[in-house]
């Protein structure tokens, strides 16, 4: 059985940033940070900011 996020590969691992944009309805820029985000840290959550804990 296959997941979610197989089956969103399979559709836009190929594709070009602008062909994914248009795809998803998003900014190129959000999905180019995204991709970004992916190749540097190997995951797309939100990490711990620096700074004053409230």
């Amino acid at each position: 059985m296959q997941n979610a996020s197989t089956n969103i590969c399979k559709r836009l691992c190929n594709k070009s940033i602008r062909d994914i944009s248009l795809l998803l309805n998003i900014p190129r820029s959000t999905v180019s940070g995204i991709i970004t985000k992916w190749k540097q840290l190997g995951t797309t959550a939100t990490q711990p900011q620096s700074g004053k804990a409230t």
